[in-house]
């Protein structure tokens, strides 16, 4: 993907900068909200929670309910995730937490819920660590490692050091960026060229009946 392999700061805050107008475009029910729980409300809870910060299952719930919306829609993990035990959800994902930054240890440790594969713990993780942890998107992933969508703990951890490494080289002079944001970025140009070339062919198909209705009139 030629964001990926791009250098410029300019293009990436541009694509960070389509996030949400992407998110907002999009006919998917409750994106809007679920993004908005997941980017902002999220974080901020967790972070009220430290030292000792944990998820309830509840809100991973609507964590899981973001992903798959964001995704492919796959309701039998979302059944999986609210039958999981709420103080089983804490514990692992206090365990999780305190593991960071060993991704490898915290990983393991949100995946032994049901239900939660290394994506889905990518997601908890970068919601508490975005600094640290990007969540394992397929776009991010396929932009980042290749034509894959093996979601192993082997395959995260690679996709996590290139998003690191490519965070920090963006990060010069005033500018920051986290791996989060570059999964953010990749995930927002994927899916806008995927939108714009979805558009296209109706768009075509409105330029050629006018254009015929036009020579009717000749």
């Amino acid at each position: 993907m030629e964001l990926f392999r791009s250098s410029d700061v300019c293009t990436w805050k541009q694509c960070l900068s389509s996030h949400q107008p992407i998110i907002e475009s999009l006919s998917k029910p409750n994106l809007v909200s679920l993004d908005a729980f997941y980017r902002t409300h999220l974080p901020r809870t967790l972070h009220e929670r430290d030292p000792e910060p944990f998820i309830t299952r509840s809100e991973l719930t609507q964590l899981m309910q973001w992903k798959l919306a964001r995704g492919k829609w796959r309701p039998r993990l979302l059944g999986f995730v609210s039958a999981l035990d709420e103080t089983h959800v804490e514990s692992a994902s206090k365990k999780a937490f305190a593991s960071l930054p060993d991704l490898a240890k915290a990983v393991t440790e949100l995946t032994a819920l049901k239900g939660v594969g290394p994506a889905t713990a990518s997601a908890v993780l970068a919601a508490y660590a975005p600094e640290v942890a990007p969540f394992m998107s397929d776009e991010a992933m396929m932009a980042a490692l290749g034509n894959t969508k093996d979601y192993t703990l082997k395959n995260y951890l690679a996709f996590a050091e290139k998003l690191q490494s490519k965070a920090k080289e963006l990060s010069i002079k005033d500018e920051s960026f986290t791996p989060s944001d570059i999964e953010m970025a990749l995930w927002s140009s994927v899916v806008g060229a995927t939108s714009l070339a979805s558009a296209s062919p109706d768009t075509s198909k409105a330029s050629q009946s006018r254009s015929t209705k036009r020579k009717r009139k000749l």
